[in-house]
């Protein structure tokens, strides 16, 4: 039983992971690259520890060096988050040889789910649908990669079977395009990763992103927390998530669960992570990949079930075994979030650094904010641009979106520019309003410069009504209305009825 939980990464995750610790009573053991000297988790954890210098090849990614600082700390634990070495296989095991617990899924299940296309095949073998592709184990050359691609049929994706998050990942439209693309997808999975194999996977039109959520413990219990519609996206990186999905009715639900959890079981899956699925115009769904770590989205899962699923990995990881059954899974209300990236979105989304100088958080009812970030901080350019995740929940879609309308105008953010406005725009959208979106919708039919579908824009309907107001009051007041014969003689009649009264 561990009483100290080091935590391998850095922002808002990372300070998440340190406010759950503290809340069972856990200390925490921070570490950090130069960059992140005077980061939030580092003033927040219990102690902290110099990883090296700012590039993540450097520091984030030296597990070794973790390894060593969770001994020297005293910690008994180490919780990777997301991204960096958390989908590693050979740290975890590292870890696990070290005498330490990985606070996460088994290496086997890591290795079997955390290199896509391992887990295509495993999933596959258990008679799970999944998107067509390379479906062989073990890496693929160059040349065997563009042998494969026209059996599979354009248009393709080239991915990274180490990660996800967008990063390396190409679209491939032609053959002529394969050669410069894979080493393209390569190098970035590199650098991202610490792998820079590759597998391809059909790219299918008007599909739409879903995934569940998954909870699993050592004594044979797993569930499923419901789904996550993550289907916004921009070059296949996730840029709002909701859950439920309004694509989903409750029989498509129960059918994407249970083949969920079908597939964590064929890798005897344990602690938390999310199956991914593609669903096609007519509702045919298919297996995309396991991400064996906790997500970015997961607090609006969190918000609709009431489970705290980073407080559930920690007792999970000390051999407890999962306080809630499938039956305890209840969806209540909506529950929508928007990252808050430090990006400009008027100027095709290019990164923004800089210092903070002032930040104005939304609160109320409903309302959450995971931040790492605080005035005065730095954000550097070595690591991903997400400032905080925005979080509202309501009693109804409708509600929830409101609620997030609101919190999104309350937000102030000064020093660096930010994606708020993008956030704004699409929650004005009547395609997001109405459900109507695809993974294509914000690359394909969404400008922050033009209005949707060819309506209006605000501004101009506005100018358009203030010259007619004011053409109409001109009419008026230049109106010359003839008067009748009684009228003419009105002032005869008022002196009538007075002498009348007299």
């Amino acid at each position: 039983m561990f009483k100290k939980v080091l935590i391998a990464n850095r922002g808002e995750i990372a300070v998440r992971i340190i406010r759950a610790c503290h809340e069972l009573g856990l200390e925490t053991v921070a570490v950090y690259s130069e960059a992140d000297r005077a980061a939030l988790h580092v003033r927040y954890a219990d102690q902290a520890y110099l990883l090296g210098p700012a590039p993540a090849r450097e520091s984030y990614l030296r597990g070794d060096i973790i390894i060593d600082l969770a001994k020297r700390s005293g910690a008994g634990a180490i919780h990777p988050g997301y991204g960096f070495l958390a989908e590693r296989e050979d740290f975890a095991r590292a870890v696990q040889d070290a005498g330490l617990v990985f606070i996460g899924p088994k290496p086997s299940a890591i290795a079997a789910m955390g290199d896509k296309a391992i887990a295509r095949a495993t999933v596959t073998a258990a008679g799970i649908p999944i998107v067509p592709g390379t479906e062989g184990e073990g890496d693929l050359t160059d040349d065997e990669l563009i042998s494969i691609a026209p059996k599979i049929g354009f248009p393709l994706l080239i991915k990274a079977t180490a990660g996800g998050g967008g990063k390396g990942m190409r679209e491939v439209r032609g053959l002529e395009e394969m050669p410069g693309l894979i080493q393209a997808a390569r190098r970035e999975a590199e650098a991202a990763f610490g792998d820079g194999n590759v597998y391809l996977e059909k790219l299918l039109l008007n599909a739409r992103h879903i995934e569940f959520q998954i909870l699993a413990d050592d004594h044979g219990n797993l569930i499923h927390l419901g789904e996550r519609e993550c289907s916004l996206q921009r070059r296949h990186q996730k840029l709002l998530e909701e859950s439920p999905s309004p694509l989903l009715d409750e029989k498509l639900r129960q059918q994407m669960g249970q083949v969920a959890c079908a597939a964590a079981r064929s890798v005897d899956y344990l602690n938390a992570g999310t199956i991914e699925f593609l669903v096609d115009k007519e509702h045919n769904f298919y297996f995309l990949e396991m991400n064996t770590r906790l997500q970015v989205e997961h607090p609006v899962t969190e918000l609709v079930t009431g489970v705290d699923i980073v407080k559930e990995q920690i007792p999970i990881a000390q051999g407890q075994k999962l306080r809630y059954t499938q039956d305890d899974i209840q969806l209540n209300g909506w529950a929508i979030e928007c990252r808050i990236n430090a990006e400009d979105p008027f100027n095709n989304f290019l990164p923004s650094t800089g210092f903070i100088d002032q930040i104005t958080q939304p609160t109320g009812p409903g309302v959450r904010v995971d931040s790492g970030v605080y005035p005065g901080l730095e954000i550097s350019p070595y690591y991903d641009s997400l400032i905080s995740k925005l979080i509202c929940w309501g009693e109804t879609r409708h509600d929830a979106i409101l609620r997030m309308r609101r919190a999104l105008e309350e937000y102030r953010i000064l020093g660096v520019r930010t994606n708020i406005p993008f956030h704004q725009k699409i929650m004005d959208s009547r395609h997001f309003i109405t459900g109507q979106f695809d993974t294509r919708f914000v690359e394909e039919r969404f400008s922050m410069d033009e209005a949707e579908d060819g309506v209006e824009s605000l501004p101009h309907i506005a100018a358009i009504l203030a010259t007619l107001v004011v053409h109409h009051q001109t009419q008026q007041a230049t109106k010359i209305v003839r008067q009748d014969d009684r009228q003419k003689r009105g002032w005869k009649w008022a002196g009538r009825m007075e002498r009348l009264g007299e």
